[in-house]
């Protein structure tokens, strides 16, 4: 059977290692698996979501608020912002879907870094745009405007924090960068780790609000996947002058959010204390990785989410380390094929933490 010929060169998008292959593959029991692979918050979500889940379940049989009225007017008083300059997806990945395919096509171009976010690529290659990619594995601004001025663009992706890597751009050289660029161009600012980024460093912060009243071609894009500890239920939204949003709703199927997913996402929005204590913690035992980086005399990026990139370089194999890992009930993410020797580990809690840098400790004495 024949289909387009540009999805030959889309690779699928690898997601971190479930437990249950673990299970599966090697026998370890569930209790035993450590799962720091996903950035997903290993304190799990607000005690108040799951009660609020358990007394909605009853009405699973019925279809969702198709408008996610609530959730949209909840979102609009935490951001200052009005509800028609929100739109609520399966996750930030369905909108990133949408933004791609409301302005490109196989004429188009489409900018990003060398190291990000994969499925900006994913999504940029099923509408057979051509994809331009920075030098620097980082964020590069300089090179990335080099590319804006060379060949142009229809949409342009910075993911701030950026992911897998973990660094951030402060809000001053972005809005330096973002005064150059055409009113024509669609520019993604992906906030999926800003309550992180934020909370670390006020320089590195972006507030949506700002940022689309000052760039009318800018879309904000957020998650409750992470700091929300909401992965599960698959919810994102974006926030964007009214008349992007109107666009990409065209594009949107129906009931693209689960009643239990909206019901959970407003009720998540309502206990902040859950997620500042999450990112509190995050930080204390970030620094356990630095340290133990640092003693021997590893590189890491200096991370504004809840993950730590550590660069191997000649030291180490990561594909091994990794290997080694999955062996031991632990999950951590390999970066080797981003083009590095690396490993990006989640920020678990103290009880993961101290387990696997102790096995980390053993396998770099080994190796």
């Amino acid at each position: 059977m024949q289909f387009n010929k540009y999805l030959n060169d889309i690779h699928t998008y690898e997601a971190g290692k479930p437990i249950e292959l673990l299970i599966r593959k090697y026998g370890i029991k569930e209790k035993d698996i450590i799962k720091l692979a996903s950035n997903e918050n290993p304190y799990g979500t607000s005690p108040k979501v799951i009660f609020k889940i358990y007394a909605f379940a009853k009405n699973m049989f019925r279809y969702p608020d198709d408008s996610m009225y609530e959730l949209k007017e909840a979102l609009a008083r935490k951001f200052y912002v009005h509800n028609s300059n929100i739109l609520v997806g399966a996750g930030s990945d369905q909108l990133i879907d949408l933004c791609v395919r409301a302005k490109c096509n196989e004429s188009s171009k489409i900018l990003m870094a060398k190291t990000t976010f994969s499925m900006y690529e994913i999504c940029a290659k099923q509408t057979n745009a051509k994809v331009l990619k920075t030098k620097d594995h980082t964020h590069n601004l300089e090179q990335l405007y080099s590319l804006y001025k060379k060949y142009g663009a229809d949409l342009i992706f910075l993911c701030l924090p950026n992911n897998p890597l973990g660094e951030a751009l402060d809000k001053k050289e972005v809005y330096t960068f973002l005064r150059k660029i055409d009113k024509n161009t669609l520019v993604v600012i992906d906030g999926v780790y800003q309550e992180f980024a934020s909370f670390k460093d006020k320089r590195k912060q972006i507030i949506p609000k700002h940022l689309i009243n000052k760039f009318s071609n800018c879309i904000y894009l957020g998650s409750f996947s992470k700091a929300y500890g909401l992965g599960g239920m698959r919810v994102g939204f974006a926030i964007a002058k009214k008349s992007i949003i109107k666009k990409l709703y065209k594009l949107r199927i129906p009931f693209n959010v689960s009643s239990l997913s909206l019901i959970a996402a407003n009720e998540a929005l309502k206990d902040e204390e859950f997620v500042t204590e999450s990112i509190q913690k995050n930080f204390l035992e970030m620094k356990r990785y630095e340290e133990f980086a640092e003693k021997r005399g590893i590189n890491y990026i200096n991370s504004y989410t809840n993950f730590i990139t550590l660069n191997l370089d000649n030291k180490y194999d990561s594909s091994k380390i990794v290997d080694e890992l999955l062996l031991k009930g632990i999950i951590i993410r390999d970066l080797s094929s981003y083009g590095v020797n690396s490993i990006r580990i989640t920020i678990g809690t103290n009880k993961e933490n101290t387990i696997v840098l102790d096995q980390l400790e053993k396998l770099f004495q080994y190796y």
